[in-house]
């Protein structure tokens, strides 16, 4: 079968600190209230049913909520179990997405042992990253994030940066450039586009930005990563262009054609088809129960992933239809739930194409003539 990513939750919603913009902090209205944990039991049979399908490459990414708050003696039964129900020459890949805070030395020595990608949440200079990731006392956490990122690079880990874009820091791209590239020497980052809708008014929340505001930015960054060198310094949303002009595909899910590179599998063992679609609706069932093949390739996934190829008739003549493929489902808020609509990006997405497309052809042209060499 085609080979598929897990995003695993192994503590659910539970987090140390309490961002304002997290969407995922209201699941406990699917699992309940109280502490939620993976068990062994769900670990084993996780590893040992993903790894029996004998992909080229396993790939683990670890999300929360915050998954450090397993404590680390589970990743140290995780390598155990992927050496127990791996083959020779297998290769398996953990990535952790974390706010850094529980990172220490012990933490940093095993992630550099056993080559964990890290990702590290970190909105910009201080005065932008606490102004949503407070504590649960109120209290900022940039110093302690900082601390976490201090020592990855101290151990060696491979670490990255994803930067949420929100209402105040998007405001700011060459601050934010200067800060992660120039100041703190960030070699890899990622700029996730912030929008949810307020639960209460319904309306799009004040924290969130406009989809002006999201091509400006970009358009911003990338003349600044053009003029810095563009082997410097990793953009995710940038090397995914360039990949799909390459003919390889894009790199991340949001521009793919189908939403069908991974499942999510919760801390109880429920899977369902997109950490944004953690609902009833969405739930494939549970790896306890059914092979993890049978939940990634069943009629449910098979229909949410042929979903996002629904899109609006106005998409049907853009200009830009082939590289942005809608979007992320998620962000067509006029659908009122449904796949069917423009996303909210739209305009922030042509602007940002406009202004790009022929400059990552040129970086693609020299890229294929160097390979070719």
């Amino acid at each position: 079968m085609r080979p598929f990513t897990l995003l695993i939750k192994p503590t659910g919603p539970d987090c140390n600190i309490a961002c304002s913009y997290c969407f995922y902090a209201c699941k406990t209205c699917v699992f309940g209230e109280g502490s939620h944990r993976m068990s062994d039991e769900v670990q084993e049979t996780l590893v040992k049913s993903y790894m029996s399908l004998r992909f080229e490459g396993s790939s683990f990414a670890w999300q929360g909520g915050e998954p450090t708050l397993m404590g680390l003696d589970f990743y140290k039964r995780l390598v155990e179990l992927q050496q127990k129900y791996g083959e020779d020459g297998q290769l398996v890949t953990n990535a952790l997405q974390t706010n850094g805070i529980l990172l220490d030395d012990e933490w940093c020595k095993f992630l550099a042992e056993y080559k964990f990608l890290v990702g590290i949440s970190l909105d910009g200079p201080k005065h932008f990253h606490d102004i949503y990731r407070l504590d649960r006392a109120g209290g900022g956490t940039y110093d302690r994030v900082v601390a976490g990122i201090e020592k990855c690079r101290q151990h060696h880990v491979e670490f990255n940066i994803l930067v949420l874009l929100n209402d105040r820091n998007v405001e700011h791209p060459d601050e934010l450039f200067d800060f992660f590239v120039k100041e703190k020497k960030i070699k890899y980052l990622q700029f996730v586009q912030c929008v949810e809708r307020d639960p209460e008014t319904g309306e799009i929340a004040s924290f969130s930005i406009t989809p002006k505001q999201y091509g400006e930015f970009m358009c911003k960054i990338f003349d600044r990563w053009l003029e810095y060198g563009t082997n410097k310094v990793s953009i995710r949303t940038f090397d995914s262009v360039v990949s799909y002009l390459l003919g390889m595909g894009h790199t991340e899910c949001t521009m793919g054609p189908q939403c069908n590179g991974y499942i999510v599998i919760e801390h109880n063992g429920d899977a369902f088809c997109c950490d944004f679609y953690v609902d009833n609706k969405w739930r494939l069932g549970n790896i306890c129960e059914t092979p993890i093949e049978q939940l990634a390739g069943g009629k449910l996934k098979r229909q949410f992933s042929r979903n996002k190829r629904d899109i609006d008739n106005k998409c049907l003549v853009c200009r830009h239809l082939d590289i942005c493929r809608g979007g992320c489902p998620k962000d067509r808020l006029a659908g009122s739930g449904t796949h069917k609509a423009p996303s909210y990006f739209c305009e922030g997405y042509k602007l940002f194409f406009d202004h790009t497309l022929g400059h990552f052809r040129q970086l693609a042209t020299e890229l294929q003539r160097q390979q070719g060499s």
